[in-house]
């Protein structure tokens, strides 16, 4: 596995990345991985597919939720779960990520697990919000075939961890692509301190990219980018999924405006949301426990006022991550033959 653009000199931003420069830099996040790459039958049908899964913590979600909101960029996606992530402001699952066709099989493995961990859903409490975004990944994998099943979804949940996550071909990225080359799952992390007070936050982010032809890629950016062949490959219905984390105590609302600016990290490599590209951004806080039962009338948070100036770098953190998550999805990524001999090759950074 290739590494991350940083070990390339390629420097994104001002603020300091976290310890991982990974999602999991956000304490108590936790990720886990299933990769299928197989033949499925002797015709050319390949499954180069997979799932991947992010906790915003290690406990009972249902039973601890966490303040949440989601945004979309352009809206050509099948997600499931944010019209009432955005309706009441919290997550209560893990977040699911696989390619498009696969969304059914791992929003119902997802709640299989939840249900096993939870007796009262359905019966003595309401039922449960399973968030799962998707992309595209037909060029690579047989995506007719649905070789994504629940058992995936569960054993993706049971392998999250809070250690710095696999990135690249791996996971829901195992088929993706990202401006023509092999992209995929990608991470990274900022480190915002809060001027005069011994006090800081951490941003984190991943994606999933699957978006882009490699005429958009902003490769001058990067100086240390080598140049190639320009690929004439590009996603179907290309897409991005986003994931950002933080500890800042943000409310709901607060909380869009932050992943608002995942956007502009996302433009700063060369992406114009295209017409056919679902690009979603679904952000979480861990600052608030919210527990699912309670009976106090009223209930108090803490949050960042509005107008201090740390919540402009909350913002810059946003951007920053974003873009370097999406290069870390090129840079971690490898080159893969999927379906009917079909094969991306991965794109080359080179040290300066």
């Amino acid at each position: 596995m290739q590494g991350k653009v940083r070990q390339f000199g390629i420097e994104v931003g001002v603020l300091p990345a976290g310890q991982k420069n990974c999602i999991t830099d956000v304490e108590g996040v936790r990720v886990g991985h299933v990769t299928l790459d197989e033949s499925i039958d002797h015709e050319g049908a390949y499954a180069c597919t997979g799932v991947t899964a992010i906790l915003p913590h290690g406990g009972n979600l249902f039973q601890h939720k966490v303040t949440a909101a989601s945004h979309v960029l352009n809206g050509f996606g099948k997600t499931t779960g944010l019209v009432q992530v955005n309706e009441l402001g919290v997550i209560e699952s893990p977040i699911m990520l696989t390619n498009t066709f696969g969304v059914p099989a791992v929003m119902q493995g997802a709640l299989r697990y939840m249900l096993d961990m939870n007796e009262d859903i359905g019966q003595t409490t309401g039922t449960i919000n399973i968030v799962v975004g998707e992309c595209n990944d037909s060029y690579l994998n047989s995506i007719r075939a649905c070789p994504v099943t629940p058992e995936h979804a569960v054993e993706a949940i049971r392998n999250a961890s809070p250690n710095t996550a696999q990135e690249g071909a791996i996971g829901a990225g195992k088929g993706m692509m990202c401006f023509g080359y092999k992209g995929g799952i990608g991470s990274s992390s900022r480190i915002v301190k809060v001027d005069k007070e011994e006090i800081s936050y951490t941003v984190g982010c991943m994606v999933l990219s699957n978006f882009g032809h490699s005429s958009e890629f902003l490769a001058e950016r990067y100086a240390a980018s080598s140049i190639q062949c320009a690929s004439t490959l590009a996603p179907t219905d290309g897409s991005i999924i986003i994931v950002l984390a933080t500890d800042a105590p943000l409310s709901s609302r607060q909380l869009k405006r932050v992943i608002k600016r995942c956007g502009i990290g996302l433009g700063r490599t060369g992406s114009h949301y295209s017409h056919g590209s679902g690009d979603i951004v679904i952000g979480f806080t861990t600052a608030h426990n919210i527990p699912h039962i309670s009976e106090q009338l009223v209930e108090t948070r803490t949050q960042l006022r509005e107008d201090h100036p740390v919540m402009n770098q909350l913002f810059a953190a946003a951007a920053e991550v974003t873009e370097e998550a999406i290069l870390n999805s090129l840079a971690q990524a490898q080159t893969t033959i999927g379906r009917n001999g079909h094969q991306v090759e991965a794109y080359s950074f080179q040290k300066a």
